[in-house]
């Protein structure tokens, strides 16, 4: 059996506006390709008392607050009440959550940043989907391309022993569940899935599949929360 990895296993679909772009689908990454389409038409149907639309396809909530050192480039959404701070950099294909905040310096491609993200300081966050209260420390990033330019495949371990899930994506970042906290200037290479309410400890290099509820240390020490999973009736060595 593989660690919990499907969409439904690793987000609460209420908490975005892109819920939509995940139906039919089973694991998260599928949906990196269709980023940029998705936006088009969903913009389009954004409500215009709540929306304010920049140029042909930016759309941002009247309520976010944007630096004017920003840098946006569409097709991108801005939820309402995010913030885009200082010299922020935004490539495209980019969808940021409600209360979402991205930071000096950050920069985004072919994202989806669920509700109440922070990316605030320092951050590169390219081909990857981030779930609910997500937090990526400062200069920790997603490395979404191998050195060998070869596809991704995610790899991780079961309880049936190891497994490879080939993407089809030559780029492919992270993905992160619902409340994962990301320490600072971490590496998460190409095909790193983390589990709901994980951590990694700041300045990690990180790959493949980390279970939810579990702290890594390092690549050998990967410890399960115990407030997720509590001993049987209390008893703990």
């Amino acid at each position: 059996m593989m660690p919990n990895i499907t969409v439904k296993d690793l987000y609460d679909l209420s908490e975005t506006i892109a819920a939509e772009l995940f139906e039919g689908v089973v694991y998260p990454w599928e949906v990196l390709p269709r980023i940029h389409d998705f936006i088009l038409e969903l913009g389009a149907k954004l409500p215009e008392e709540r929306f304010e639309k920049r140029g042909e396809d930016i759309w941002v909530a009247k309520s976010a607050k944007v630096a004017p050192t920003a840098c946006l480039n569409g097709p991108l959404i801005i939820d309402e009440e995010a913030e885009i701070r200082h010299c922020a950099f935004v490539r495209g294909n980019a969808i940021v959550g409600k209360g979402a905040v991205v930071g000096n310096s950050t920069e985004l491609k072919n994202v989806v940043l669920f509700n109440k993200v922070q990316v605030p300081h320092y951050n590169y966050v390219g081909d990857s989907v981030l779930g609910f209260k997500a937090h990526m420390g400062a200069g920790s990033i997603t490395s979404n391309v191998k050195s060998d330019k070869t596809l991704v495949a995610v790899k991780g371990q079961g309880e049936d022993g190891d497994f490879v899930i080939e993407t089809g994506l030559k780029k492919m970042g992270a993905i992160l569940g619902d409340h994962v906290e990301v320490g600072c200037n971490s590496v998460l290479n190409p095909g790193t899935v983390i589990g709901r309410e994980s951590n990694i400890y700041p300045t990690s290099c990180v790959r493949g599949v980390i279970p939810a509820g579990h702290i890594f240390k390092d690549k050998d020490n990967i410890v399960a929360k115990m407030e997720f999973f509590p001993c049987p009736e209390n008893r703990c060595d």
